[in-house]
């Protein structure tokens, strides 16, 4: 039997998209994928993030927070940076891991600016939900849309 692709989704504090991308590639991709999700910095779960993908049937209200230097002794083949901040900071990892760049918007930040704007809570939570779907679209065609490097 063929070893589990392991994948770590890595964001800047480890409380939204990079949870969210855990959260749905446990749900549609455990039986090829082994995945993890952790920061550069330690946030803490974004309640909004739990909230929407309540709402679209995957439970993430137990993830915690991690930061990515849990996972140094974790053989990993992929490292995904789902955010800029992440990208540009992300930590060295040995050459058999290849390190990818897929950005997805900031829902928390554009809720904030919708927010100030004055727009009410369903159109803020609407930034989550377009993002979390954008995800759910990425880990559907996992593992077929990595462009892998080194393997």
């Amino acid at each position: 039997m063929k070893e589990k692709l392991k994948i770590l989704f890595l964001c800047t504090g480890n409380s939204c998209r990079s949870q969210m991308a855990e959260g749905w590639t446990r749900a549609l991709k455990a039986d090829i994928i082994e995945v993890y999700s952790a920061g550069v910095e330690i946030h803490g779960l974004n309640l909004d993030a739990v909230a929407v993908m309540a709402e679209a049937g995957v439970d993430i209200s137990l993830h915690q927070s991690k930061h990515v230097n849990a996972f140094a002794a974790v053989d990993l083949d992929v490292v995904i940076t789902v955010c800029g901040h992440a990208h540009k900071n992300c930590p060295y990892f040995p050459a058999a891991c290849d390190v990818i760049h897929v950005g997805f918007d900031d829902p928390p930040k554009m809720a904030a600016k919708l927010e100030e704007q004055g727009a009410d809570r369903e159109a803020q939570l609407d930034c989550f939900r377009r993002v979390r779907d954008d995800i759910r679209k990425f880990v559907e065609k996992l593992p077929a849309n990595l462009k892998f490097q080194g393997k």
